[in-house]
């Protein structure tokens, strides 16, 4: 004899059950996401340290020929002056090219699980309409 029944409440535990159910696919693909989300953060994080790195170098090229251009510039030729001068100005736009990078890539580190924070706060607001 099925008592749930009787007592009319099967409805209600099966109502539960695909509730539960429901619940446990839903985090499962809020899982998914964050998941696949976090190996994006990865890579940029990655991304950030090998262009610090980058940019950290070029600082040192950049103020070593800028002093050897300062330098120059007091030498009795004017052409090397202007040689000097050159090729610290390719330095610095090395260097202002990869700072720029990197600033990049650190303004879109900082938009991580934007996709896993916008889907669990929709399912809180469905949780607080549900009641």
């Amino acid at each position: 004899m099925n008592w749930l029944s009787l007592l009319g409440l099967e409805s209600l535990v099966a109502r539960w059950r695909a509730n539960v159910i429901e619940g446990a696919i839903a985090a499962e693909d809020r899982m998914d996401l964050a998941r696949l989300e976090w190996q994006d953060q990865k890579q940029r994080l990655q991304q950030m340290l090998v262009l610090t790195i980058v940019v950290a170098g070029l600082t040192v090229v950049a103020l070593i020929m800028l002093s050897l251009a300062v330098l120059v510039n007091f030498w009795d030729t004017p052409h090397r002056t202007l040689v000097a001068w050159l090729v610290a100005a390719v330095w610095t736009v090395g260097w202002a090219a990869t700072l720029m990078s990197l600033i990049s890539v650190a303004q879109k580190a900082g938009n991580g699980f934007a996709l896993t924070r916008r889907e669990l706060a929709q399912d809180w607001r469905d949780i607080k309409e549900r009641l």
